[in-house]
């Protein structure tokens, strides 16, 4: 299935490391994803990410975030748009993730982007996830 889709691969990765309580989770690398990860360690849901390995045989390394009592801080991560059914949302139609508390990550012209820099930049796009 990573084939396929590579970003749903990733949030697996990151959910199944979470359920079972990993520090850390590897996948293969690409700039999407480092964009991804990125944002998440921006928006506080992992500790950090780290880029292995050279040529094609890059991994990117996740660490997972965890809070005082070692619940995982990602309650859940949903894939929106896909290789069959891409989702596209307008500036004026940029979702809410759980009513601001989750956040939607975006891909656009301007590059990857968080739901509320979407909005403040006043620019639509495709909803790759939704992370809360």
């Amino acid at each position: 299935m990573s084939g396929s889709d590579p970003i749903a691969d990733m949030l697996t990765r990151i959910r199944n490391g979470s359920a079972a309580r990993q520090p850390e989770v590897r996948m293969p690398y690409s700039r999407m994803k480092r964009e991804i990860a990125r944002l998440l360690e921006r928006e506080g849901f992992i500790a950090g990410f780290g880029v292995e390995g050279e040529g094609a045989k890059r991994a990117l390394q996740v660490r997972l975030k965890y809070t005082a009592d070692e619940q995982p801080v990602i309650q859940g991560l949903r894939r929106v748009s896909r290789p069959g059914r891409r989702d596209y949302v307008g500036a004026d139609r940029v979702p809410r993730v759980l009513h601001g508390i989750g956040v939607a990550i975006l891909t656009t012209s301007s590059g990857l982007m968080t739901d509320r820099e979407a909005r403040r930049a006043r620019v639509g796009g495709e909803v790759l996830c939704q992370v809360w």
